[in-house]
């Protein structure tokens, strides 16, 4: 049996077929004509996408040499199951995830060693200053907050990354619209003209990073970036003196997904920027093939301070090479409650003021 082929309206989606009146094909949901070539052309862009393939070469770091690892020191906290690393002159310590104090057990294992690393550029009282400047202009923070959260809590710590290099090739089509309005002495017009936008090309991404460790969220590690790789250096040990460093428990394989998910998102907004000069603009299909993916493992500088207030704890993270500084503030309901009903009031007033304008007219 033939298969039947079905044509979408590029406008509105819907099935259309040939309207023999017309000699051409009619979508009966918006009544659009369309020349058969150009529907053809249309569909074998869209069928021709090439579907993504993804691959990396996920070796990053190297196994450590005879003696290298002598002089560091592990703890794993029993509270909250974190793994930090430090120099062997740490004897005691407090856990940045969660507080609890913890003492080192013993030398650092299986782990790789990383291949460069950002040294620290901005000191703990920098941290200290950053955080209290973080709390500056935040209108619905519990004032009680900045006098009993304790900042003494921070500490400097070398954050696992993955760095992902590749190349993409990608294809893009989009549904745009431009949008004429006229008028007569009798009537008003609008006159919509649908678009296909087709676009292709080839972006290179160098040192795309991923954080390797579970108890860093996510949000809060991209939140702090970039982070400037110029003034990266080969790893040394030395550099960890007086930080720790979070082991990473999260592998380079593990975290392809979120390399790949960073990266397609960079290919879709930067052709999406491309596409200029119509009034809406809608993605409506995309591949994005990923080659030359290598990996490489670095640790970055970040001054992480915990904070306890109401028996919660707050999470902060500051960029140790730029000083930006991230994290999540607690509410006060009172001031937001009252917050919301001025920005009700005012609306309310201006929707009034309109109104009886309206009725003056």
């Amino acid at each position: 049996m033939a298969a039947i082929q079905e044509y979408k309206c590029p406008c509105c989606g819907g099935a259309i077929a040939f309207d023999s009146a017309a000699q051409k094909m009619k979508c009966p949901f918006c009544d659009t004509e369309f020349e058969m070539k150009t529907l053809e052309s249309y569909d074998s862009e869209l069928r021709g996408e090439q579907a993504d393939d993804m691959r990396w070469e996920t070796a990053a770091g190297e196994e450590w040499k005879e003696g290298e690892e002598e002089g560091l020191r592990s703890y794993v906290c029993k509270s909250c199951g974190g793994e930090i690393a430090c120099d062997e002159n740490t004897a005691a310590t407090s856990c940045p995830f969660c507080g609890n104090p913890v003492v080192m057990i013993g030398q650092l294992s299986g782990t790789l060693k990383p291949d460069y690393v950002i040294p620290f550029k901005l000191d703990k009282n920098a941290a200290k200053a950053a955080l209290k400047k973080y709390y500056e202009g935040k209108r619905l923070l519990p004032k009680v907050f900045k006098e009993e959260s304790h900042i003494d809590e921070v500490k400097g710590m070398y954050v696992p990354f993955w760095l992902f290099d590749a190349d993409a090739d990608a294809d893009m089509g989009y549904k745009a619209t431009r949008v004429r309005i006229w008028s007569d002495s009798r009537y008003d017009y609008t006159e919509t003209s649908f678009y296909a936008v087709m676009r292709g090309g080839a972006i290179g991404f160098e040192r795309v990073p991923v954080d390797g460790s579970t108890k860093m969220p996510d949000n809060l590690m991209e939140s702090i970036e970039p982070f400037d790789f110029s003034e990266a250096v080969d790893f040394q040990t030395a550099y960890l003196a007086g930080f720790l460093a979070d082991k990473y428990d999260v592998d380079a394989k593990q975290s392809v997904e979120r390399a790949n998910e960073r990266i397609r998102k960079s290919v879709e907004d930067a052709f999406g920027a491309t596409v200029k000069g119509y009034a809406t603009v809608m993605k409506e299909s995309g591949s994005v093939r990923l080659h030359g993916g290598k990996v490489k493992y670095a640790l970055f500088p970040v001054w992480l301070l915990t904070t306890t207030w109401n028996g919660q704890n707050y999470l902060f993270a500051m960029n140790g090479q730029s000083g930006k500084m991230v994290g999540n503030l607690p509410l006060d309901k009172a001031a937001y409650r009252k917050w919301l009903f001025g920005l009700t009031g005012i609306a309310s007033a201006v929707l009034f003021a309109a109104s009886y304008l309206l009725w003056l007219l």
